[in-house]
């Protein structure tokens, strides 16, 4: 998708609903616990901020940006992911929570973000955490400057998401069962699955209910 279309496109978000829970299951392993909202405030998770970021590449095609994490001793270590983190009490809101983290781990600056629309939250039980996704806009080609977070910058072009050939499943583990089918997206040669697949499915909803 050209840029200047997505521009159009994504002008008319505001007044959209949320796929929420009906666009996350998409990419749920059946075998994974349904978390209620009140099961979710029990467990009172931390709060984290993302950002999916779009951008023109140089030749003005849509892209977003996904990382792959370092590997560290962490419960995210060398997974797919967006740019985020932990909301600190410094942070205003989980905005910038997600602003803040875009340009420690990538090197974009807040002020040429323009934040189009919060996406719904999303619950990761392995660390416990409820992550804010927000949806951001960026209008030139970013150059990005990766932190020691960051193993590897994956630029993604918007039109293989709302491509229906990128999903799939793949046999994976996690923290709940062994070798299980797992729903994903197929992204630059990357498994994407969990809950950045989730918030993937939610915006590749979105923009096809446009």
């Amino acid at each position: 998708m050209e840029f200047d279309s997505f521009i159009s496109l994504i002008s008319k978000l505001e007044p959209i609903k949320l796929g929420g829970f009906s666009s996350h299951k998409k990419m749920i392993p059946k075998q994974r616990i349904n978390y209620t909202q009140e099961s979710i405030n029990k467990l009172n998770p931390k709060k984290a901020g993302v950002l999916a970021l779009f951008y023109p590449n140089s030749q003005k095609e849509t892209y977003f940006l996904l990382t792959l994490r370092a590997n560290y001793n962490g419960a995210h270590a060398s997974q797919i992911s967006f740019p985020g983190g932990k909301f600190e009490k410094s942070d205003e809101n989980l905005k910038n929570t997600a602003l803040r983290e875009t340009f420690e781990e990538v090197g974009v600056n807040s002020k040429d973000i323009i934040i189009k629309k919060q996406m719904s939250d999303t619950f990761i039980p392995p660390s416990n955490f409820l992550v804010s996704p927000f949806i951001g806009l960026l209008n030139k080609t970013p150059k990005f400057k990766p932190n020691h977070e960051v193993s590897k910058l994956i630029e993604v072009k918007l039109a293989d998401l709302l491509n229906n050939k990128t999903i799939t499943t793949k046999k994976l583990s996690t923290s709940y069962m062994k070798n299980i089918d797992v729903p994903c997206f197929k992204l630059n040669n990357y498994t994407v699955w969990g809950a950045t697949a989730m918030m993937l499915s939610e915006i590749k909803d979105l923009l096809e209910s446009l």
